[in-house]
């Protein structure tokens, strides 16, 4: 991770929660005795480069985001791809960037290098490497809320097990290794790629009253 990427990996002690606010972590039976829930609200599919100047000034509108990309699976030692998929959710819409069509353009590296713009996902250190590889850009603003739910006292550090923790409901991977490199997505791509999004901002507005310094600095960057 670069040094700009706010990761609250490296947060003082005082930002640890309290040992009575640890929970312990979720089994894959309990995970699976949750309700599936999906992204309802709405979905803008980007892939053409003239809607992404569009699409990013509505973006750098908002205080939070929602982050996550998907990339093609490989099912051969040694093959890999870079992302073909961006996703970022705000308050009122999901943008989900198809970046085999629009590339990863000047406009979204700049929303991507922008500090006071909070990036929040989980597991971000490959997915900002691989989007470098697309196009150069200094990462600042990113929130690993991984990182954060250790600090809270969570045992369960990924998305599907923190979703079940602290939202209550579960989050299906059933299109995880779908082909996302594909010139049309499927509506459930697109549901699924929002869905992982914007549970990385929902987890994110759930863990800042659980460590003061992250509710302090948010409430300096985010109001």
């Amino acid at each position: 991770m670069t040094d700009s990427t706010m990761t609250e990996r490296n947060a003082p002690k005082e930002c640890a929660a309290s040992s009575d606010t640890a929970r312990p972590r979720m089994t894959k039976e309990q995970i699976n005795a949750h309700p599936i829930r999906k992204y309802q609200g709405r979905i803008h599919l980007i892939h053409r480069s003239e809607q992404i100047e569009q699409a990013v000034r509505q973006l750098e509108k908002e205080k939070v985001l929602g982050f996550d990309t998907e990339t093609r699976p490989t099912f051969r030692v040694g093959q890999s791809y870079l992302p073909a998929v961006l996703q970022l959710v705000g308050e009122q819409a999901a943008y989900i960037f198809q970046l085999q069509h629009c590339r990863l353009s000047k406009a979204l590296c700049r929303l991507l290098a922008n500090p006071k713009i909070i990036k929040a996902g989980v597991a971000l250190d490959r997915d900002l490497k691989e989007l470098n590889k697309l196009a150069s850009f200094k990462p600042a603003g990113f929130v690993d809320v991984g990182e954060l739910a250790k600090q809270a006292g969570c045992m369960n550090h990924g998305l599907r097990g923190l979703a079940t923790l602290l939202l209550g409901f579960r989050v299906s991977k059933k299109f995880q290794t779908s082909n996302w490199a594909n010139g049309t997505l499927t509506r459930a791509q697109i549901e699924y790629a929002a869905t992982d999004a914007w549970v990385g901002r929902e987890l994110y507005q759930k863990l800042q009253p659980l460590l003061p310094c992250l509710a302090s600095r948010s409430g300096s960057q985010t109001g």
